[in-house]
């Protein structure tokens, strides 16, 4: 994860590697895409954008918490 100044905890940055880790972000690379949506070329433009899109960052969120209630029950 990452510490950023006056901000804390990157919650984008963690979106954004927990979904490349779980298959739902694709890194092909340098460039991060959600889907059809492309993120951003390097992490950081990638950060940029799910906080200026926050309703993406939100559904990024929701197929993270999806598949972590699905691999638990497993």
């Amino acid at each position: 994860f990452d510490i950023m100044f006056d901000h804390g905890i990157s919650k984008e940055g963690n979106l954004i590697d927990l979904g490349v880790a779980l298959g739902l972000v694709t890194k092909t690379g340098a460039f991060f895409s959600y889907g059809d949506i492309r993120l951003g070329q390097g992490r950081e433009n990638a950060k940029q954008y799910l906080s200026q899109n926050p309703e993406l960052a939100q559904e990024i969120e929701q197929q993270i918490r999806a598949s972590a209630v699905t691999s638990h029950n497993l």
